[in-house]
């Protein structure tokens, strides 16, 4: 089973055709995606189920319906256990952004992290789970996956928020700050802190 959302709705991948309460279902293979990403944005349905009777399948065909955009993400601690957080478009979110051509996956991550933060001497710890989401940019609608590692670093230095791609504040929260913050945050990074 696979989760994207949209906004903070979730269109979730299935192999199972539950009786619908307050989401709807379709066939994976003969889905209108427009039509379900509208019928998400536009009423109070809680979510959709995207149905399939092969398990491996699934995520392959999804990924089929509309463009994909791959990105790099990380949830960095501190040595006080605090995790790093940025605030755009007036929510509290993680670090993140688009893979460059010749880049791993986890040079982007680091790359990003680095750029969008201030924050030196990245090191991955471990991979975390990969997130899903679909956004509209220029008119169409794209599929953003991204691959998420979780990061440690000894930094102290300023933090330096990337205000061109629309940060505003970079921040440490502790454990009670970054509940706090995702109240106001994405469904997506929920699953991650």
């Amino acid at each position: 089973m696979y989760t994207i959302y949209v906004g903070d709705k979730p269109i979730i991948l299935t192999t199972e055709n539950k009786k619908e309460t307050d989401f709807k279902s379709f066939l994976l293979k003969s889905v209108n995606i427009g039509k379900v990403i509208k019928t998400l944005n536009r009423t109070d349905l809680k979510a959709v189920h995207l149905i399939h009777k092969n398990e491996e399948k699934l995520l392959k065909k999804f990924l089929k319906l509309l463009p994909n955009v791959v990105a790099g993400g990380g949830k960095v601690y501190n040595d006080k256990n605090e995790v790093l957080f940025i605030y755009r478009n007036d929510k509290w979110d993680l670090p993140k952004g688009k893979a460059e051509r010749k880049e791993t996956i986890e040079e982007t991550a680091i790359r990003e992290v680095e750029e969008e933060t201030g924050v030196e001497g990245l090191k991955i710890t471990k991979p975390l789970q990969t997130t899903y989401h679909i956004f509209k940019r220029n008119g169409k609608h794209k599929i953003k996956v991204t691959h998420w590692f979780e990061m440690k670093t000894t930094f102290n230095g300023t933090l330096s928020p990337q205000e061109n791609e629309g940060i505003t504040k970079v921040e440490w929260l502790n454990e009670k700050a970054s509940q706090e913050a995702l109240e106001n945050s994405y469904a997506n990074i929920r699953i991650l802190v």
